[in-house]
């Protein structure tokens, strides 16, 4: 027989109204959080001082550790230093240091098995009392893995068994009760950040470096799109010989809805360049048209890209020349493709 208690003092916090919050309450929440902030950028300032007095030689030891690395960087922590460890790791594989997250409990289960001797291991609990990940430890230095602490007590048992000891601490937590890890974090994670950002200077890491490891941003599709990746090909290139008379070379322009033609030899190689723009030039200066060809109107040597250039340098073309289209040719310099700016915008390059 089964049994279910239930109980008249359950809540149902979806029906429970939201407390209003008066002009007293309002007051209160705007002084917390400007204390928040104060709390936690001063220590973030002691912690920049630390660097230039009796942590600057840790934090260089510490970084010396991570460039020579020829493994991985492996952050752990656990709780709320668990979720400032992810966040270290992924800055750390974005900037050009491979690294990951292992969870301290998961290791002690098996994960360890993804550490080997050439990696480095960071291990953040500010109390350095943390029982799970110093359950690995012995694990870790007998298999030969550098071991870097971040701690907020450098007699800490973590702090004394780390090869390196970087000092997270903090006066207070901007919690009220002075419990919940506020400021303590956000020092550990901009430690984490300073570290990331002096290996990546030392590194030489640059724009393109960073794009690859970011393709689906816009970053990534700012430096990593080529001209061949956006531009029109084959039928969709408008294109007439410079004989061609005016009204074909206009068929061509409206057919091909890129506002110009190019205008190409019997080789196929551009010539010239015809835009709407010319005709209404043309128009304000003479009315008659008759036996007008496009070679009377076209624009002589236009500007051009080649397909393997970055899309982003045809931009920088299009700004510098206040033109909209470009021709693109081969290293023979045939017409190869067309662009617009609107397939570049399309593109998200721009």
């Amino acid at each position: 027989m089964l049994i279910v208690y239930t109980s008249n003092m359950s809540v149902n916090h979806a029906s429970t109204p939201p407390v209003a919050f008066d002009a007293e309450k309002a007051e209160r929440a705007l002084q917390l959080a400007r204390e928040t902030l104060q709390i936690e950028s001063a220590a973030i300032t002691a912690a920049d001082q630390r660097l230039l007095s009796t942590a600057g030689p840790e934090f260089i030891r510490a970084l010396s550790l991570l460039f020579a690395c020829s493994g991985r960087v492996v952050v752990s922590g656990i709780g709320k230093s668990g979720h400032i460890a992810r966040k270290i790791a992924a800055t750390l594989s974005s900037t050009g240091t491979p690294a990951m997250f292992v969870h301290p409990a998961e290791a002690a289960h098996g994960d360890l098995g993804m550490v080997t001797q050439t990696d480095v291991f960071i291990a953040i609990s500010y109390s350095g009392e943390s029982a799970e990940l110093l359950a690995i430890v012995p694990v870790l230095k007998r298999m030969g893995a550098s071991l870097i602490a971040m701690t907020g007590n450098s007699s800490s048992t973590l702090a004394e068994l780390a090869d390196v000891h970087i000092d997270i601490g903090v006066e207070k937590e901007a919690c009220p009760l002075n419990l919940a890890p506020t400021a303590s974090t956000t020092v550990t994670l901009a430690l984490g950040d300073a570290l990331a950002v002096a290996l990546l200077d030392a590194r030489g890491f640059r724009e393109e470096d960073f794009a690859r490891s970011h393709p689906g941003g816009a970053l990534g599709r700012k430096l990593l799109t080529h001209v061949r990746d956006v531009m029109r090909t084959g039928a969709q290139i408008p294109a007439v010989a410079r004989e061609s008379s005016l009204s074909s070379a206009l068929l061509e322009v409206t057919r091909k809805g890129m506002a110009m033609t190019a205008v190409v030899d019997e080789s196929f190689h551009p010539v010239g360049i015809f835009t709407d723009g010319d005709l209404r030039r043309m128009l304000e200066k003479k009315q008659d048209l008759t036996g007008i060809t496009v070679a009377d109107l076209m624009h002589p040597g236009p500007r051009s890209v080649r397909p393997g250039q970055l899309a982003v340098e045809a931009v920088e073309l299009m700004e510098q020349f206040r033109i909209n289209q470009l021709l693109v040719v081969d290293d023979a310099g045939v017409l190869v493709g067309a662009l617009h700016i609107h397939d570049l915008t399309r593109a998200k390059v721009i």
